[in-house]
C-alpha cells in the first residue's frame, strides 16, 4: 500500500503487475482489498498493471466525515491517474464505483480508454431511495446492531438465492461479513450520497466504449437499471449474469473476469 496526498486528502492505493493500466473503483462501504481476491490476480495474469484504491470515507484514506459529493470522488480518481501518469486507462467500477466511473467518462473522456460498469444504475427508484434514507437514519441514530444481525441482513441483501441455499458457502460468507461490517463517519458520508439524481439523459453524451454487467438477483441495483444505463450510453454492451446478487463479482468471479477481459480485448 502507498499513501499520497491527492486532491486535498490522504489517499491509499495499491499497484500490481505491468502493462496497460486498469483502475478498479469499489462501491459503498468496501475497501480496495475486495478486488484483490479475484479481479486483481486475473487482470495481472492477463498482462495489465492494476491500480486499486480506498475511496474517501474508507480508512486509511481520509474519512472526510464532514461529507463529500460524487464529484469529489471523481476528482480523487483524476488526481490519482495524474499522479501515476497512466491516462488514458481502462476502468472497472461496481455499484457506487460504477457511478464514479460513469461521471468520469462523461466529464473527462480523454482519461478513459474503456469502462466496465458493474451493478450500476443512473437513477434511484422508490424502493432504493427508501433503503438509502433508512440506512442513513440508522447511521444517525447511534444504534449499534449486533454484528450477527448485520451480517445476516447484508447477506440477504447482497447474495443470490442460489448462494443463500448453499449452507457451506453461506456459513463462510457470514463469518467474513460479521468481522468486516463497515462502520464509522466515513461510511456515513458515503451513505449520504444516495439517493442518486436521475442521470440517464446525461449519460447519452458518454462517448467512451462501455460494457455494463448486471446481476439477475441484485436487490440493490436491479438488472433493469443496468440495462437502462447500457441503453442510454451510445454503443454500450450489456451482459446479464444469472444466479448472482449485488456481490456477483465475488459469487461468479470466473464469469465476471472473462466478461471484463473479453471487453478489454475489443479496445
Amino acid at each position: 500500500m502507498t499513501t499520497a496526498t491527492l486532491n486535498g486528502i490522504r489517499l491509499s492505493y495499491y499497484e500490481q503487475g505491468a502493462g496497460e493500466p486498469v483502475v478498479l473503483v469499489m462501491g459503498t462501504g468496501s475497501g480496495a482489498r475486495a478486488w484483490h481476491l479475484h479481479q486483481v490476480p486475473a487482470l495481472v495474469a492477463a498482462g495489465y498493471r492494476v491500480v486499486t484504491f480506498d475511496n474517501r470515507g474508507i480508512p486509511p484514506t481520509s474519512e472526510c466525515a464532514g461529507g463529500f459529493t460524487l464529484h469529489d470522488m471523481v476528482d480523487d480518481v483524476l488526481a490519482l491517474v495524474d499522479h501515476l501518469h497512466i491516462a488514458p486507462a481502462r476502468f472497472v467500477g461496481t455499484s457506487m464505483g460504477a457511478a464514479i466511473v460513469q461521471e468520469l467518462a462523461l466529464r473527462r473522456p480523454d482519461v478513459v480508454r474503456q469502462a466496465v460498469l458493474m451493478a450500476t444504475r443512473a437513477r434511484s427508484d422508490v424502493a432504493r431511495s427508501a433503503l438509502a434514507r433508512a440506512e442513513l437514519a440508522l447511521a444517525d441514530s447511534g444504534a449499534k446492531l449486533p454484528p450477527e444481525y448485520q451480517a445476516v441482513v447484508r447477506a440477504m441483501q447482497s447474495l443470490s438465492p442460489k448462494t443463500l441455499l448453499d449452507d457451506a458457502a453461506v456459513a463462510d460468507w457470514l463469518d467474513v461479513m460479521e468481522f468486516s461490517e463497515p462502520s464509522g463517519p466515513g461510511l456515513r458520508a458515503q451513505l449520504a450520497l444516495d439517493p442518486l439524481p436521475d442521470r440517464l439523459a446525461a449519460y447519452r453524451s458518454i462517448s467512451v466504449p462501455c460494457h455494463v454487467i448486471s446481476f439477475a438477483d441484485d436487490l440493490i441495483t436491479p438488472p433493469e437499471h443496468g440495462r437502462e444505463v447500457a441503453d442510454a450510453i451510445p454503443g454500450a454492451s450489456h451482459e446479464l449474469f444469472q444466479d448472482c446478487g449485488h456481490y456477483g463479482y465475488l459469487e461468479n468471479p470466473e464469469g465476471i473476469n472473462r466478461s471484463i477481459l473479453d471487453f478489454f480485448r475489443t479496445g
